[in-house]
């Protein structure tokens, strides 16, 4: 699993369209095995991007939880402690 990509779903406030495309690309990026793709492979990469952020955007947006949102500055303090502790 890609580092980059993060958890989406039940956050306040929910994800953004480019917090999701982001991690659309991040996902293509690693299957291609390309961070940047060739002219000849861009078309079919911007495709898979478009395609990945279409399926991930409607599944954000249909799950269905019991639990409270995350607040994400919350997080992302847990976030900066764990990676503290673990490169201290």
């Amino acid at each position: 699993m890609c580092r980059n990509i993060r958890p989406l779903f039940n956050f306040d406030p929910p994800a953004t369209d480019e917090e999701i495309r982001a991690s659309a690309e991040q996902f293509v990026r690693k299957i291609s095995g390309f961070s940047r793709p060739s002219k000849a492979n861009e078309a079919a990469f911007a495709r898979a991007v478009d395609g990945v952020f279409q399926v991930a955007r409607r599944l954000v947006d249909e799950l269905e939880t019991a639990t409270p949102p995350r607040n994400r500055e919350v997080e992302a303090m847990k976030a900066r402690a764990r990676a503290a502790e673990r490169f201290d």
